[in-house]
């Protein structure tokens, strides 16, 4: 199903789950899995980090309760600025991915940290232009890269994991060059923290922060780090 059919239902499935629990376990389980074998260098200043790992309101959601994210945006990358709204990359017709740009402090986190955590809890990497009830190309796993750095470290990894078996299946995520990233439409904003009881978030993502604090205590924040909060303090 795709998601612009929830998001019309969503009334109505809000309804329905005051009369019947919403299970607690993500539609991907978690991954327990080696942190990367290469890692970007030490750097100094804001990094940043692009990926898309199916709807970006879980993959915003996780990272934002990661230590060291300065700031997580949803948005489109892998298409043009005429195409990114919500309504066009929908159609599965743009070549946008449903993507989060994640800028980083990375005397905090390092870039290897941050794809560990987004192949272990943020979503199932093994799924080709899916992940869980969303299907279609908009919703595929993709690391979008900033330097040749990322490039090599992201290549590294899913080879490092690949080998080790470590999922079930091979790893489909494709790994290119940034050229844009486009932020969504402000209502798709911290839309994890704005609605934690909407069926669709308690159970395909609520899970997702919940493995970050199981699996990655050690980055795990209990206060999310907003967009809003963000526009506030610039």
């Amino acid at each position: 199903m795709r998601r612009p059919a929830l998001l019309s239902l969503l009334a109505a499935a809000t309804a329905l789950s005051l009369a019947f629990a919403v299970p607690s376990r993500a539609a991907e389980d978690a991954v327990v899995i080696p942190a990367p074998a290469m890692d970007a260098a030490p750097a100094s200043g804001i990094q940043t980090a692009v990926v898309a790992g199916g709807c970006f309101w879980g993959v915003q959601g996780v990272f934002q309760h990661t230590a060291g994210v300065v700031n997580a945006v949803s948005g489109y990358a892998g298409g043009t600025k005429a195409t990114a709204d919500y309504q066009t990359v929908s159609s599965g017709r743009t070549g946008h991915a449903e993507s989060v740009e994640i800028k980083y402090d990375p005397r905090k986190i390092s870039y290897g940290k941050i794809l560990q955590i987004y192949f272990s809890v943020v979503h199932d990497p093994t799924q080709l232009n899916r992940q869980g009830p969303d299907v279609g190309p908009q919703y595929r796993s993709a690391i979008f890269t900033t330097s040749d750095e990322q490039k090599k470290v992201a290549d590294a990894y899913i080879a490092q994991l690949n080998a080790a078996q470590v999922f079930k299946k091979p790893i489909v995520t494709k790994v290119g060059a940034l050229e844009a990233f486009y932020p969504a439409e402000t209502y798709h904003q911290d839309y994890l923290t704005l609605h934690p009881t909407q069926p669709y978030i308690a159970y395909n993502d609520i899970p997702k922060v919940e493995n970050l604090k199981k699996l990655f205590a050690d980055n795990y924040i209990e206060k999310p780090t907003l967009v809003s909060a963000s526009k506030a303090t610039n």
